[in-house]
């Protein structure tokens, strides 16, 4: 990517920042904030901290333990370590939080691991892998929430629940494309070829000569991920099941932050599954970090649960510590990557 690109994405993300919390303060009075932030208990905000470490470290493991199997019969490279494997989330982390609806991860996380010299046929499929699952499990866990748990999600939600089924509906087709570009490539494919000369006739696209060739690498690298899973099915559940435990760490987080303030009355369920209903709502949004309508969002679905002086208060706890303290520690992991490479180079 250009210098140029990334400078613009950066301040993208520096301006919504600010005018995020611009909008947060305003007219707030910050000493009682200030006051309430006092009161966090140190033991819960560091188990709050562990398991946001937890959420990305999870995708490290998963990337390591599929690289692990996919070189079972080769001579292992310094790229599947598993401490090397963890920097590459790390890395994937930053970048998806600075750029619109997260995608901006992926693309980096290959360039290191080839760098590295893993295959870039076994870092494609892993990445595609993991990113597949990720996207499974939270459909099945959206599904499942508002199937189960209808009544009460619409009533918590309020005016963000139309917000929240298109933010599933999103996810699901993303999921079914992702499916049917498995299951059926050559028509996946050409439906991709029609509506990409559709939308350059549209002049909503420019021409372009490269775009058809990715269109065909990336639907060959989802057809080489089906292939390998088809496999290692045993292999695939147990990705499904890290997963799950990926996502069920950030949302406990919430509850840490819940008790730290020395709150009760609110069940821990509840507040796992208002914060997973957060989340998958804003999770396909264009936003750098789906900041601003994930804040505008918890106030109004937590209103009933930090009660008082409590709700800005934990909002900033539980957004800095799953968000802005793990961009933090990605920015130092990348930082660190450049400098290594250029004196290497």
């Amino acid at each position: 990517m250009s210098v140029k690109k990334r400078i613009l994405e950066i301040a993208v993300f520096l301006l919504v920042m600010f005018l995020t919390f611009y909008t947060l303060f305003s007219g707030k009075n910050l000493g009682e904030i200030a006051h309430a932030l006092t009161k966090m208990s140190f033991w819960h905000l560091l188990l709050a901290a562990a398991l946001a470490l937890f959420f990305v470290c999870a995708e490290g493991y998963m990337i390591w333990y599929l690289l692990q199997a996919m070189k079972a019969n080769r001579v292992k490279t310094e790229g599947c370590s598993l401490g090397r494997c963890v920097q590459y989330s790390f890395i994937g982390f930053f970048y998806s939080g600075i750029t619109p609806s997260a995608t901006g991860g992926q693309p980096v996380q290959l360039y290191y691991m080839s760098k590295d010299g893993n295959r870039g046929s076994d870092s494609t499929v892993v990445l595609m892998t993991v990113a597949v699952v990720y996207k499974f499990v939270l459909v099945i866990l959206g599904a499942g929430i508002l199937i189960c748990w209808h009544s009460p999600l619409q009533m918590e939600l309020g005016k963000f629940f139309p917000l929240y089924l298109f933010g599933l509906f999103l996810n699901v087709i993303l999921v079914v494309i992702i499916t049917g570009v498995m299951l059926f490539p050559n028509i996946m494919l050409r439906c991709a070829l029609f509506f990409e000369k559709l939308l350059v006739r549209m002049r909503i696209l420019k021409r372009s000569d490269q775009r058809a060739g990715k269109i065909h690498e990336f639907i060959g690298s989802y057809q080489k991920a089906v292939e390998w899973l088809r496999m290692h099915k045993g292999k695939l559940l147990f990705v499904i099941f890290v997963t799950f435990l990926q996502r069920c760490s950030v949302f406990l987080l919430t509850y840490m932050v819940y008790l730290g303030f020395g709150l009760h009355g609110t069940a821990m369920m509840k507040v796992i599954l208002l914060q997973a209903a957060v989340y998958i709502a804003v999770d396909m949004l264009p936003l750098p970090g789906a900041q601003g309508i994930t804040e505008l969002m918890y106030q109004t679905v937590f209103a009933h649960v930090f009660t008082g002086a409590y709700l800005i208060p934990s909002m900033l706890v539980s957004r800095g510590i799953n968000f802005y303290f793990l961009l933090i520690v990605s920015l130092g992991v990348v930082l660190i990557n450049k400098v290594r490479y250029r004196a290497a180079a």
